[in-house]
């Protein structure tokens, strides 16, 4: 009969003991191990903790593929598609560390702030994926679209159920705030979501718009007092500076073209499709 080396028998125990409780069978935990040891079978200790950890990734890889449809993040927009180089080096250091998700559980939020096409979307999608990956649960959505589903909830008097399945998530990336149309009722519903999550659960914010322009959000300067101070209490501020990713791109589309196609182009737009008609 073989046996564990001594020095590996203790760690081997004890991993067997962390999966199976990670796996909710804490009679197992407690059990497995001091029974097989009792029956002089303690060689079979690490065939058996290598099927565990195979179970263990099973899992992981089952719940990660959960969490990455909950999601609802847009495919593709990750940190292998961000295009570093246009953004300086403390963002980026920002931005790895979030990735690291410890700020989820102090609750902090992380608000990017810059003018439109500046890559703040991308960066809050790439750091959604990243989380996800990591095994946190995050939602990505527009603000728009988030607080009409609020509004429908409230009008079938079913907002707090709303809100509880929300709080189910741990990060709440609310992408473009300053896109909201403003009304009383949605005005009212955004700040009692940002409410219900202060100091419990994390929020994402993109905002094209600085904070001295978020009178235009909630109108009334108290509310927008309110919203502001409940946000920025735990948070994590981004700035994201220089020129539109598509204003450059059409920039460069454009100066790709060659003269003759330019021409072609000129000539296409210029042309007029003949009409049919009765002939006199």
């Amino acid at each position: 009969m073989t046996t564990m080396p001594l020095d590996a028998a203790p760690a081997v125990a004890q991993r067997i003991g962390e999966l199976l409780a990670t796996f909710k069978l804490p009679t197992a935990a407690a059990q497995l191990v001091p029974r097989f040891v009792q029956a002089g079978r303690d060689d079979v200790l690490p065939l058996l903790c290598e099927v565990l950890e195979l179970e263990a990734g099973d899992r992981r890889e089952r719940r990660i593929d959960r969490l990455r449809r909950a999601a609802h993040l847009p495919a593709g927009k990750t940190f292998e598609t961000f295009d570093q180089v246009r953004f300086p080096r403390p963002l980026l250091v920002g931005l790895r560390d979030l990735a690291r998700g410890a700020f989820l559980e102090r609750a902090v939020n992380v608000l990017c702030f810059g003018l439109p096409g500046v890559g703040k979307s991308h960066a809050a999608a790439a750091l959604g994926h990243a989380l996800v990956e990591a095994g946190h649960s995050v939602l990505f959505t527009p603000t728009y679209a988030l607080v009409q589903e609020l509004l429908a909830a409230k009008r079938d008097l079913e907002l707090p159920r709303a809100l509880h399945k929300l709080d189910l998530f741990e990060l709440l990336i609310l992408d473009d705030i300053g896109y909201v149309q403003q009304s009383p009722d949605e005005i009212e519903v955004l700040f009692t979501l940002m409410a219900e999550r202060y100091e419990r659960r994390s929020m994402l914010i993109t905002s094209n718009l600085v904070f001295s322009e978020w009178d235009r959000i909630f109108k009334n300067p108290m509310t927008t007092a309110a919203a502001i101070d409940r946000l920025v209490h735990h948070s994590v501020i981004l700035e994201f500076a220089g020129p539109s990713f598509r204003t450059e791109d059409a920039k460069k589309r454009a100066a790709a073209i060659k003269p003759d196609d330019a021409k072609d182009a000129t000539d296409d737009d210029n042309y007029t499709k003949p009409t049919k008609g009765k002939s006199k």
